[in-house]
């Protein structure tokens, strides 16, 4: 993955500055060391830096079709690429380079802007045909690979992150408030807010298409999961344990293409040593595995770090962190991450991107999304026991809480994470008399945050499956935990339990799978054994 960047005014308008593309990738330099690529030709500018992973020599960017009427920069992985490949040079197309990401140009070229849900990848994508003078951008289906953009005076910007959208000299620096009312009251930003005010996110698994001077916003993928009276519980356990062990296996195989060495992080826990146990299924060779270690006692991993490390035959890196290296690190880590942050860990997150880097590593391999889909926190197993907690159902502030959970979640009853009527007081008591006066303007609760016909008539667990992955993977664990403090250090993140093809399957699985009895994560447990 890389760090991408452009202009384009859309609605005539001068030609774009080269120096201005330029300085823009210049501030995405910590995201693509190896080399960098320009495409500038009247109204619109590409900038790209480039971390060398797949196709070293021949495989920077920008990239073109055979006539190159199609140009195109990715910040990404294309997982599946070979296969497309295949299907694209049966059909006649040329390709003039090794690297994944060409696969892109050739797509629209075959089928316009309809090849999306054909990508198995992390991705961020530009791509501009010459002939129609036609832009389309689009993000990976889960939002692993960050994609920012502005409009201002008919002039669109982009970038992989929002400093170098603030280079640009239109742009203005100002706070959304109901951006930073998100950060109190959710996990954290939720797309398309970000921290400052008229800079967006785009949304995962949705696209940007620029032609004939409109913008349209389409959404071209969603975690989808069946009606709670639609779950097929006809099927054995045994089958879906056997699914699961092909399809990530199948996941973990796309995630070790590279033509630089690939490691692994290992916290100690069960997602990270079924990657781990994975990879030396399907591969003999030692490997880098990577962990961070706690000076507390109660909080450090290191004894079962160690022994899965021993399993697996990895040479295995530790680093031990203490107090002072929250404070070392906060003002670098809150820099990258572009956003508040309202918990420590990132700052370990770095710092285990930091030693990826020392051991001339560039690719690690790692866990997040397992406890999402897999049920894996506290709220998932009060869902299956919901009923069994008596609220003061008629008291005036627990009315006017459900009244928040209906206008949010579509449901009274659909508790997640705090009691929001109760919040709003403490939020008011930390802004400002002048903020105070605007509260019900920027107050997110207020605001659409999921799509609710996605939650109606859904099992409560896959209730709170969707809502974490809209309010807590995105913008958060694959965000300022994740893409930002690994590139920070050059290095990219992959996500095995995150692969799209895996995702569709696992939304099938019966909740009483999930969670049996006291056992959380059951049908992943199983399948570890």
């Amino acid at each position: 993955m890389c760090g991408i960047t452009g202009v384009f005014n859309f609605s005539g308008g001068p030609p774009v500055e080269r120096d201005v593309i330029e300085r823009m990738a210049d501030a995405l330099a910590h995201r693509g060391p190896d080399d960098s690529g320009f495409y500038v030709e009247d109204r619109l500018g590409f900038g790209f830096k480039r971390l060398s992973i797949i196709d070293l020599t021949s495989g920077n960017q920008p990239i073109y079709n055979e006539d190159r009427s199609i140009v195109m920069i990715c910040n990404g992985e294309i997982f599946n690429y070979k296969e497309l490949r295949h299907e694209l040079e049966s059909k006649g197309h040329r390709f003039y380079t090794h690297s994944d990401v060409e696969v892109l140009a050739h797509l629209y070229e075959e089928h316009g802007t309809d090849f999306l849900n054909k990508l198995n990848g992390q991705f961020a994508f530009a791509i501009f045909d010459r002939k129609t003078n036609t832009l389309l951008l689009a993000r990976d289906h889960v939002g692993i690979a960050p994609l920012f953009y502005t409009v201002i005076d008919n002039t669109f910007i982009f970038a992989s992150e929002i400093k170098a959208i603030l280079k640009h000299p239109l742009v203005r620096r100002e706070v959304d408030l109901t951006a930073l009312d998100q950060i109190f009251s959710f996990p954290g930003l939720v797309s398309p807010r970000t921290m400052f005010k008229n800079i967006h996110s785009l949304k995962p698994g949705h696209s940007i298409l620029i032609r004939d001077g409109r913008i349209e916003v389409n959404e071209y993928w969603d975690l989808n999961y069946p009606l709670a009276s639609e779950i097929d519980t006809g099927k054995p356990e045994s089958y879906y344990i056997e699914k699961l062990d092909e399809l990530f296996s199948r996941s973990v195989q796309y995630r070790l293409q590279a033509d630089v060495p690939v490691g692994f992080y290992l916290s100690g826990g069960m997602d990270s040593s079924l990657t781990a146990s994975v990879i030396r299924k399907l591969h003999s060779e030692k490997r880098h595995s990577f962990s961070i270690g706690f000076q507390q006692a109660d909080i450090d991993e290191r004894k079962y770090q160690e022994l899965m490390a021993d399993a697996v035959g990895s040479i295995h890196h530790n680093v031990i962190f203490d107090w002072p290296d929250i404070s070392n690190r906060l003002r670098q880590v809150i820099y990258h991450a572009e956003t508040p942050l309202k918990e420590s860990y990132n700052t370990c997150s770095l710092t285990l991107s930091e030693l990826v880097r020392e051991n001339g590593i560039k690719v690690v391999l790692t866990g997040e999304g397992a406890d999402e889909l897999f049920a894996g926190y506290v709220g998932y197993r009060f869902d299956m026991q919901r009923g069994e907690f008596d609220d003061d159902l008629y008291s005036p502030e627990m009315m006017m809480e459900k009244e928040i959970r209906e206008k949010l979640w579509g449901d009274p009853e659909f508790f997640y994470e705090r009691n929001q009527y109760e919040l709003r007081e403490t939020k008011q008591a930390i802004y400002s008399k002048g903020v105070n006066e605007r509260f019900r303007e920027f107050d997110s609760v207020n605001q659409d945050l999921v799509d609710r016909a996605k939650l109606a008539g859904r099992h409560p667990m896959h209730k709170r499956s969707y809502i974490d992955f809209k309010l807590r993977i995105a913008d958060h664990l694959l965000a300022d935990h994740g893409d930002r403090v690994a590139y920070a250090n050059s290095i990219e993140a992959r996500y095995p339990f995150l692969d799209v093809e895996f995702i569709e399957f696992v939304k099938t699985i019966p909740p009483s799978l999930m969670i049996n009895g006291p056992v959380e994560k059951y049908i992943l447990k199983r399948l570890s054994e």
